[in-house]
């Protein structure tokens, strides 16, 4: 299987070639640099492995939470690859996608707890709350929009935090504070982890057709309808 996936998700610009098992990626921290950064590091990762972009048999993406533009841009690009090359999309959570780097990373063990917060602005997280199965995410919960103080976590005992949105963990709840080990704040969607959760997902037969590659905001209001004088 040769199957390629994209995250513009954060700050973070990343694509990533998952070929016969055989992962390659590229990274960059590039707050503003999606979309003068993606093209290239997909040229650059079929180059690298003698392909063209009509070899592939799927195409994968960060589909959400996080910045509506990012979203936007990875969604875009892999609808106008799936149009033009004929093939399936995996949309993948890019809040899974950080549940898996903290395993793969070595922050938590498998059969662990992973409570995934990002910084949704305006005074909210994105919470996600997985259990890692075999080494991969399971989802505990729906994904949720809340504010900090309405974080909860569907089952009792130890979790292990990860992401951005724990920067605000002294504004959750106590029976949050004294069972959630903060130890990924730093860690954010990567497309490496989007592609084998994809390629999981593709195995199951959980593609969709380009049209049905839409971004999940897991909200309805945009930031400028909160600022002030709005």
């Amino acid at each position: 299987m040769k199957l390629l996936a994209l995250d513009t998700s954060s700050e973070g610009c990343s694509a990533a070639l998952l070929m016969d098992g055989q992962l390659t990626d590229r990274f960059e921290l590039a707050p503003r640099g999606h979309t003068r950064l993606l093209l290239p590091m997909i040229r650059s990762l079929l180059a690298e492995q003698g392909l063209a972009a009509t070899d592939l048999d799927a195409l994968a993406f960060a589909r959400g939470p996080g910045s509506f533009t990012g979203l936007r841009i990875a969604t875009g690009v892999v609808q106008g690859l799936a149009y033009g090359l004929g093939c399936p999309v995996v949309p993948v959570s890019s809040l899974a996608a950080v549940a898996l780097q903290a395993v793969r990373g070595g922050y938590c063990a498998d059969g662990a707890r992973v409570a995934v917060a990002f910084d949704a602005r305006m005074d909210e997280v994105y919470l996600g709350c997985y259990r890692l199965v075999g080494g991969m995410p399971q989802a505990l919960a729906a994904e949720r929009v809340c504010p900090p103080g309405h974080v909860s976590l569907p089952e009792d005992g130890d979790w292990f935090g990860a992401g951005s949105g724990w920067q605000f963990l002294a504004s959750m709840p106590a029976n949050v504070r004294e069972r959630v080990t903060v130890a990924g704040q730093n860690l954010q969607p990567r497309a490496a982890e989007v592609a084998l959760l994809a390629a999981v997902a593709y195995q199951a037969g959980e593609t969709v057709p380009a049209a049905e590659a839409q971004p999940v905001y897991l909200r309805d209001e945009v930031a400028w309808k909160k600022l002030p004088g709005r």
